[in-house]
């Protein structure tokens, strides 16, 4: 088997990539080993920039149980401390943003957690991650299970009431697609939902067929939801990096193919998206919940005719 290669050669990779523009990172799989300055140093001489730190917690045998809602004190101390290292590591990137994706907070059983306990403490572990620095946006990505059977975050509106119960100003919602999908969610009207309570700060496009996280490419089965999510987001003032999290190592397909067709497939979307906007009677229809008028001329976006 080949082994996995090292940060540098995936960024040098990345580089060839037509379109790219940046990058997120994994705390701390991809700084092992290296100072962040001078990762974050490589990449811009790549001619990229960093757009985030993602926490990653699953690797850690001690943190099966839980990072913020572990049984342990000391094993939650630790979280903590490598969540605010993820923090300070962000910073010394130069990057405006560290997710948290906590997936193995959570239960697997019936009478396993004292579940309101378990909401205290991550709602305790989110507000001292986001006190920590108040300059680096603290945005939540949400997932109904994996590795935990149950997520305490599984969805828009369980994460929208824990930032609302943490109250701290540096803090926003990151939408995976193939999470939302699975989810049970519209994506576009999860987005619409963070806009009004929180703020979006970060976006996933990928896809899938909604019973798990299949990281296929984008488009691949939720067209028309991920063009009616892109239409969304362009309403709502989103500024942020769109992101690929997407698997194509699990079937052998060629990375930089990949992104480069993802790349293409999200600028042809936003290409619809400005048609339909630029349609005197789109938003018309909408307006009367015009289902059969709106699918018509979306469609003709879409396909032409």
């Amino acid at each position: 088997m080949a082994s996995k290669p090292a940060i540098l050669q995936m960024v040098q990779r990345a580089a060839t990539v037509e379109g790219l523009t940046v990058l997120d990172l994994n705390y701390p799989d991809h700084l092992a080993g290296i100072a962040p300055t001078d990762l974050a140093a490589r990449i811009r001489d790549q001619g990229l920039q960093i757009s985030g730190l993602a926490m990653r917690y699953h690797g850690i045998p001690e943190m099966r149980l839980g990072a913020f809602t572990n049984p342990d004190p000391a094993v939650r101390r630790r979280a903590l401390d490598l969540t605010r290292h993820g923090v300070d590591a962000a910073s010394a990137c130069g990057a405006p943003m560290l997710t948290l994706w906590l997936g193995q907070d959570g239960f697997d059983y019936a009478f396993q957690l004292d579940y309101a306990r378990a909401w205290d403490m991550e709602i305790a572990g989110i507000r001292a991650i986001a006190a920590h620095n108040p300059d680096i946006l603290i945005s939540i990505e949400y997932k109904p299970n994996e590795p935990r059977s149950w997520s305490l975050l599984p969805n828009a509106a369980a994460v929208l009431l824990a930032i609302k119960q943490v109250d701290m100003p540096n803090l926003g919602v990151t939408l995976d697609m193939a999470h939302v999908l699975y989810a049970d969610e519209q994506p576009a009207f999860a987005a619409a939902m963070v806009a009004r309570h929180s703020r979006l700060l970060g976006i996933h496009l990928n896809d899938g067929y909604a019973k798990r996280d299949d990281g296929l490419m984008v488009g691949a089965v939720h067209t028309v939801q991920t063009i009616e999510l892109l239409r969304q987001i362009k309403r709502d003032g989103y500024a942020g990096a769109l992101y690929f999290d997407t698997f194509p190592d699990l079937t052998g397909l060629d990375p930089v193919k990949e992104c480069e067709t993802n790349i293409r497939t999200v600028r042809r979307m936003i290409e619809v998206v400005d048609r339909l906007d630029a349609h005197n009677g789109f938003n018309d229809a909408i307006e009367r919940q015009d289902a059969v008028a709106s699918q018509s001329m979306l469609q003709e976006a879409m396909l032409g005719g």
